[in-house]
């Protein structure tokens, strides 16, 4: 599924048609169109409008232009194509066929080419002028002060916390699940319960976990992956992963060693 290093590669390739002047809106599907949005909207705006920059917070990528902005989500199954080109090959839940009918959204560009965001689970969206004020801060610059102030005292369960985008934008579940078994944290514990050192251990280990993952190619690299099945065993000490649902994900964590 699409986590922050997928939408990071999106917004590079989306940043490919800056400069370029829109065509063509291909929106067939309204219900595909989020945030009281239409597809009448979304042809009428977008039209004739200029791109002028891609952006991201979390997982939405913003992309601005000489009219509206165009918000991007992209839920389990979303990829971008741009010009043919794909810059994620492979997600987790993808399928290996295309069928016409993924292509949700589309813009033609004046001189040729075109930008498509294909999904064949149907659980992204897209919008016009879309709220970012309710996105907590950008998980790949997260500071430590951050961290802690989104942590704060709460009693929910760490993980929660840590999806939830309110409070860091960005984290999903494979990479949190990734980042606490490096940390040797629990994901059930409270979030509230870090001490100082446990949470610059968490920091730090959440910028690894990005650095590390997104040099890889996707957020399904992780050491953990391979063993997020029933039974799997820890691949620091072999201990049987407990399986849970925390925050209503599946979360695969060691009791030997998270904590």
């Amino acid at each position: 599924m699409p986590e922050i290093i997928e939408v990071e590669a999106y917004r590079r390739a989306i940043s490919a048609t800056e400069g370029r002047r829109i065509a063509a809106v291909h929106a067939p599907d309204q219900w595909y169109a989020k945030g009281g949005t239409t597809t009448d909207a979304l042809r009428l705006e977008l039209t004739g409008a200029c791109i002028e920059k891609a952006r991201r917070i979390g997982k939405l990528v913003i992309v601005d232009t000489d009219g509206p902005r165009l918000g991007l989500r992209f839920g389990m199954t979303g990829k971008i194509v741009v010009d043919g080109a794909m810059p994620i090959d492979h997600l987790l839940y993808d399928s290996p066929r295309h069928e016409p009918a993924w292509d949700r959204f589309g813009l033609e560009f004046d001189g040729g080419g075109a930008m498509v965001l294909r999904d064949p689970r149907r659980l992204g969206g897209v919008q016009l002028d879309p709220d970012e004020s309710h996105l907590g801060p950008d998980a790949l610059s997260l500071t430590l002060g951050q961290l802690r102030k989104a942590l704060g005292p709460s009693t929910v369960a760490l993980k929660a916390r840590l999806l939830d985008q309110r409070r860091v934008a960005g984290l999903g579940n494979l990479l949190v699940d990734e980042a606490l078994w490096r940390a040797r944290l629990s994901p059930i514990r409270e979030a509230g319960s870090l001490d100082d050192p446990a949470s610059a251990r968490l920091h730090r280990f959440i910028r690894t976990t990005l650095r590390v993952l997104g040099q890889r190619g996707g957020s399904h690299t992780g050491d953990l992956q391979p063993a997020r099945v029933r039974g799997g065993c820890c691949p620091r000490d072999g201990a049987v992963l407990r399986r849970d649902q925390v925050g209503g994900r599946t979360t695969y964590w060691c009791p030997e060693h998270q904590s």
